[in-house]
């Protein structure tokens, strides 16, 4: 377990960096490609925001919302994901919607540092711009 610190400017500077951006959102990509075909489907990239965790606590707190409103709102993400309304998420729109998001996190942060605990193999999008700042500050 690790205690990374990180602002705005560690996250846009990650987004910058775009072959390393790339890698990244390429491999979560392939991580939620769960029948491998190439695109996300409704159900893996809601099966993803499940996982997260996000619309159903609040600051860690459980909270009851009805499953009518999450899918309503798992929906609208997806639909936000499709740019091309094919009805799949393909790697493109994947990759310029996570930098869309990565950009907006930088942006809620601005010169305010953060900290975050995190297990030491947890690769989510923050820790991989932290180490990659880490890694400039080391040389």
């Amino acid at each position: 377990m690790g205690v990374v610190i990180i602002d705005g400017t560690t996250v846009r500077e990650f987004v910058k960096e775009e072959a390393q951006f790339k890698k990244s959102v390429d491999e979560q990509f392939v991580a939620l490609d769960l029948n491998s075909d190439g695109v996300l489907s409704r159900a893996e990239l809601r099966k993803a925001f499940e996982s997260l965790r996000l619309i159903e606590a609040h600051f860690g707190i459980d909270v009851a919302t009805p499953p009518e409103q999450l899918t309503q709102l798992y929906d609208s993400i997806f639909d936000k994901f499709d740019a091309d309304q094919s009805g799949t998420v393909d790697l493109d729109e994947f990759r310029e919607e996570m930098k869309k998001i990565m950009l907006a996190i930088a942006d809620g942060l601005g010169s305010s540092p953060i900290q975050m605990v995190l297990e030491d193999d947890d690769q989510n999008f923050l820790k991989k711009a932290a180490d990659l700042e880490a890694s400039k500050t080391s040389l």
